[in-house]
């Protein structure tokens, strides 16, 4: 397997699972997705509000546009707030887009570095190594979601391992687990 192969099954799987989520969450009542609990965002859909944002800063660095601002730790009350359907729809087209972008490049461009100066740090890393942090990093508060789910009593979220993905992607077993 190159290179390529890796980061796009990465950046496959990033896709489906955030429409897993999704579909989930969608189906939940907007009391459970703006409940308040103690965690690095105070509410599921804060998380993934949250979550959209930051790849989408992410995919600006690995397009060379770098004009969307970081989004800081702290929500501010200040800050507009996007209803469900549009965080949902945003973060699917999200994965969709950046997905479709490193497909189009080829190794040399993936290892091309991107140099970042901001106001809370500065880097030069890799294309590919930017592509970790976006599907790490969603990872990460993907997991919260999870935690905050069952803290208010969501016990019922999807399946999602990427080791699950990756053996069953190709095959009707997805099916048989309520998964497409």
């Amino acid at each position: 397997m190159d290179l390529k192969k890796i980061i796009v099954n990465s950046l496959e799987y990033n896709l489906w699972v955030n429409e897993q989520y999704c579909h989930w969450l969608s189906e939940k009542s907007d009391v459970l997705l703006n409940m308040h609990v103690e965690s690095s965002f105070p509410s599921i859909l804060l998380t993934i509000q949250h979550i959209l944002h930051t790849q989408e800063y992410w995919s600006s660095v690995l397009q060379g546009q770098l004009n969307l601002p970081i989004e800081q730790n702290q929500i501010d009350p200040e800050q507009p707030k996007l209803d469900r359907k549009t965080i949902f729809t945003s973060l699917i087209e999200s994965s969709r887009n950046v997905l479709q972008y490193i497909k189009g490049l080829n190794d040399s461009e993936l290892l091309k570095s991107v140099e970042i100066k901001n106001e809370w740090f500065t880097c030069d890393f890799t294309k590919l190594e930017y592509v970790q942090q976006l599907t790490f990093h969603g990872a990460y508060h993907r997991g919260q979601i999870i935690t905050i789910g069952r803290n208010i009593g969501i016990v019922d979220a999807p399946l999602t391992d990427y080791n699950f993905w990756n053996l069953y992607k190709d095959r009707t077993e997805l099916v048989a687990y309520g998964i497409q």
